[in-house]
């Protein structure tokens, strides 16, 4: 059986600065983004440990970029992290998806790649 992408992937979270509005953290939410795993970005921002600078990767982020990855807080994460959408999901082109599987050396996700491996998805 053919596994979601994503948890095969990963790129994003090694790729892209996860920054979102600090009212999603758990001190002003609950069940919201672990506090403890954010930095203060600005007056307005907060962003995940990790996922910025020369070379990010998700402080969140378990296991092997491109081989099978997980997120610690999945339940938890931030809006940033659950609207990012695999390329071509719903049909759906995301540029972005293929921009970091790109820069991981991963082959960017083609338009059937859904239908293909996910025939009885809705």
């Amino acid at each position: 059986m053919t596994k979601n992408p994503c948890v095969i992937c990963g790129a994003c979270c090694a790729f892209y600065r996860a920054s979102f509005y600090w009212a999603e953290c758990d001190d002003a939410t609950f069940g919201g983004v672990p506090v403890k795993l954010t930095k203060k970005m600005n007056a307005f921002r907060s962003v995940m440990l990790g996922s910025y600078g020369g070379k990010p990767r998700c402080i969140a982020l378990t296991g092997e970029i491109g081989a099978e990855v997980g997120c610690t807080i999945y339940a938890r994460r931030a809006s940033v992290c659950r609207n990012f959408q695999p390329s071509w999901l719903d049909g759906v082109y995301n540029l972005r998806c293929d921009q970091a599987r790109i820069a991981w050396e991963l082959p960017p996700l083609w338009p059937d790649y859904w239908q293909d491996n996910f025939p009885n998805a809705a």
